[in-house]
């Protein structure tokens, strides 16, 4: 498909939005000014930004035109700027031409797309944007889910009946809270984090075993399965999970249920694209629950991962555990959520207007622009092919090394021990040739000093071969500089008589001082790394 060239100095709106409840605006002061330096001027419908705490005179003052009406607004922007999907009614105040921007959840909305299509309107999904590396800054799922997460702990807090720290006073002794998040995607991870800095002991669980690392990096524990199965790597798919095997899901439930009695706080956020959300939180695992537990389940809007799950509801069971579905996370958060969706639409406008003149440029071959655009030129193109670069590399596989018997490591010992000897042996006994050689032509007052030069060399070779790879950089700066003694020979012999060893003196002072200066100047800057500023 072709390019589309707009007017010079599109007018970028952002109307109010209707859906109830929801409080975040698709533009921001901020965001309005980095859109005018791209060319194209702003406008926003009168209270659109109010709820998420930037009021009319913020947008005047950073050159925002107010429009009174919802009428006006989508009758002057070439390009609409919002963040739930449109209605019925807003998809019918699209003309041909205009551009509308927003999350659509394309796949669930195919006469709304259909619609939009017939108008002759451009829509781009932010839910549809590919994870490639490029789009991570117009990513607005990971930046909503990067909120869910962390408002998913904030929310699990409030109605805990403890700390999330343990604590020893003298009125008592507090256990730390033990969490488990289930999921350990862009919302997970934001859990995982939050809660291990509230001081929680934190548990995660992921069908992904590549992201382990990741997990305990964040100071959590995860939670391995003792089952043998070739999962997917999730590398291949974008980043999501797969689906599991039936086998696999048993051994799953089974470890749930043995941690269920055990954990206070529950947040599962598991998720496979294009489906209803798996039921991981079964009600008997709910009942093996201690009274006052509290599961948050961040999957609520696709069905819940949590059989009793009630979406946009909270639920106390008989037992005493609250289960809260809750799926407006984000807007809860609204300044913040306004701040990062309006950057991630900022960036897609930045794409669109390469030149920076005001001029969109809506080119169909860049990877990110048509995975995002479902209609275009009166036609759905929804969904997208697959983008040239793969979201993520795919991880290549591991090969296991097999685990050799004692037997086997005594001889590899003794053989390497025996290549050693050898090689050692030989290079001692060139070297006593060539001292032999030389000692038969030099004076015996230079054959003391270089006999004394070529053992220094031996032992420094063998010491610093020795160093593991990992502390060459610290330990090797700091080596250099303790070596660089050498430099009071040198000053030493700088008094000559002989102009040759003056200059030779000279150069040697010179380079040492570079050695010895440098040397604990790169000792400095590694460490300075560690340390928290």
């Amino acid at each position: 498909m072709g390019q589309q060239r707009g007017i010079l100095g599109l007018k970028i709106g952002t109307p109010k939005e209707i859906f109830e409840g929801e409080n975040r605006v698709a533009m921001t002061p901020e965001s309005a000014l980095q859109l005018q330096k791209l060319g194209h001027t702003c406008i926003i419908e009168t209270g659109a930004g109010a709820a998420a705490g930037f009021d009319d005179a913020a947008y005047e003052a950073a050159g925002v035109e107010v429009a009174k009406t919802t009428a006006a607004l989508w009758k002057a922007a070439d390009v609409v700027a919002k963040v739930r999907p449109p209605s019925e009614d807003e998809v019918k105040r699209l003309r041909s031409g205009q551009t509308l921007i927003s999350m659509f959840n394309p796949a669930g909305n195919t006469e709304l797309m259909e619609a939009a299509a017939a108008k002759g309107a451009t829509v781009m999904a932010m839910d549809m944007v590919p994870r490639i590396s490029r789009a991570q800054k117009m990513d607005a799922l990971s930046s909503m889910a990067n909120i869910a997460g962390y408002r998913a702990v904030i929310e699990a807090g409030n109605n805990f009946g403890r700390f999330f720290t343990g604590q020893i006073t003298a009125a008592g002794k507090v256990p730390p809270a033990k969490v488990l998040v289930v999921g350990a995607g862009v919302a997970g991870l934001a859990a995982i984090g939050t809660s291990t800095s509230l001081g929680a002991i934190t548990l995660a669980f992921d069908v992904r075993p590549e992201v382990a690392e990741q997990v305990e990096s964040m100071g959590a524990e995860f939670v391995y399965l003792d089952f043998e199965e070739e999962q997917q790597d999730g590398s291949a798919s974008g980043g999501y999970a797969s689906v599991s095997s039936p086998e696999f899901r048993e051994a799953q439930l089974a470890k749930f249920r043995e941690l269920a009695p055990d954990v206070d706080i529950v947040i599962t956020t598991a998720l496979i694209p294009n489906r209803e959300a798996p039921e991981l939180w079964t009600e008997d695992m709910v009942a093996a629950m201690k009274p006052g537990s509290v599961i948050i389940d961040l999957a609520a809007e696709k069905g819940g991962n949590c059989k009793l799950t009630k979406m946009d509801e909270k639920v106390v069971t008989e037992n005493g555990v609250t289960i809260i579905g809750y799926t407006d996370f984000p807007s809860r958060m609204a300044t913040q959520a306004s701040t990062l969706y309006s950057t991630n639409i900022r960036h897609l406008m930045t794409d669109l207007t390469p030149n920076k003149d005001g001029v969109i440029d809506h080119d169909m071959e860049d990877d990110v622009i048509r995975g995002a655009t479902i209609t275009h030129e009166k036609a759905v193109t929804f969904p997208p092919p697959p983008p040239k670069v793969a979201a993520i590399a795919a991880a290549p596989k591991k090969e296991k090394v097999k685990e050799k018997t004692p037997e086997e490591k005594r001889a590899d010992e003794l053989a390497a021990f025996k290549a050693q000897t050898k090689n050692q042996v030989t290079l001692l006994a060139v070297g006593a040739a060539l001292l032999l050689g030389v000692g038969l032509v030099a004076p015996a007052s230079f054959m003391q000093h270089f006999i004394v030069f070529v053992l220094a060399v031996f032992v420094g070779f063998q010491v610093i071969w020795g160093v593991a790879h990992s502390l060459h950089t610290p330990l090797m700066a700091v080596t250099n500089a303790i070596s660089s003694i050498i430099i009071l020979g040198a000053l030493m012999q700088i008094g000559s008589g002989s102009a040759l060893v003056i200059i030779l003196a000279a150069l040697s002072v010179f380079m040492c001082g570079i050695n010895i200066f440098g040397g604990f100047l790169v000792t400095r800057r590694m460490l300075a790394m560690f340390q928290k500023s």
